[in-house]
């Protein structure tokens, strides 16, 4: 039966609602679970900057989740990837394709291994106001994170790796780095609650060991303002070598009694250092 002319229209003008609702839809980009809105209103004039969280090594985008709430809550858009954890060029090249599609203004956000990483990513970048290091590495270009861990004396974490050896498809061989289960809690998240302790330890991501022997290129802190969340009961990275490459980088300097998993033990301790940032470079 052919359609009849009134028809035709009604369902034209169904598919043309339909189109927009969906176009609204994909204005907001999710990464890692977390929406990031991206349609224009998020990039007028005097909008907030879009804060970009990387998590480290022994940990997942989940490990944000006190954070991004806290960050929600006060207007913020925020986008949490997952990192590679595979070395500090190549993980910075899949940030920068996260970074890259944002529009706007962004601060990036490292913990751990992760301030290597937005260290690289955010290098040359006009859009990417303000560095956070949380419990991280600032390392400048030819520094390892293992090189700087060593620095200084405290750091526990080598006794307490569990190191994976496999094949690749091409027949070499590489090593992927996890903390032992029964270790875990005491190595990375002393202050954390045990059972949540233990679901991170369970749901960890592994760092291939020479990520931490890979030397940084470019160092995003160099040209940019910085601020830093320095750990003061940490196991992983030394308080003082923590302090001696914040002070380097002439970061704002906030210290916290805390262990490595200060993101999740004083979320809203870090999230108040990222708001500051994002104040401070409107």
């Amino acid at each position: 039966m052919a359609e009849g002319k009134s028809a035709r229209k009604h369902r034209l003008a169904t598919v043309a609602v339909w189109s927009a609702a969906t176009a609204l839809s994909l204005g907001t980009v999710v990464f890692g679970g977390i929406a990031s809105a991206t349609t224009p209103s998020s990039i007028a004039v005097g909008a907030k900057p879009t804060i970009v969280l990387e998590h480290g090594a022994f940990a997942d985008a989940s490990s944000w989740d006190g954070v991004i709430k806290r960050l929600r809550a006060d207007g913020y858009p925020v986008v949490a990837p997952a990192n590679p954890l595979r070395g500090p060029a190549s993980d910075a090249a899949a940030l920068r394709s996260v970074i890259d599609h944002i529009p706007g203004p962004k601060i990036l956000v490292g913990h751990s291994y992760g301030g290597s990483v937005i260290s690289e990513a955010g290098a040359n970048d006009p859009q990417v106001k303000a560095l956070v290091y949380v419990a991280a590495f600032l390392p400048a270009p030819g520094e390892t994170a293992l090189e700087l861990t060593g620095k200084f004396p405290g750091s526990t974490l080598g006794n307490t790796l569990d190191p994976v050896t496999y094949k690749l498809p091409d027949g070499t061989s590489t090593t992927d780095l996890y903390i032992r289960a029964d270790a875990f809690r005491h190595q990375f998240a002393a202050d954390v609650p045990a059972g949540q302790a233990a679901l991170m330890a369970a749901t960890q991501r592994p760092i291939a060991q020479s990520a931490l022997q890979e030397p940084a290129k470019v160092a995003a802190w160099q040209e940019k303002p910085s601020w830093d969340v320095v750990t003061t009961e940490d196991l992983n990275i030394p308080e003082a070598a923590q302090l001696y490459m914040a002070q380097r980088a002439h970061a704002h300097v906030t210290e916290v009694a805390a262990s490595h998993s200060v993101a999740v033990s004083r979320p809203a301790t870090v999230a108040g250092v990222i708001e500051e940032a994002a104040r401070a470079t409107r």
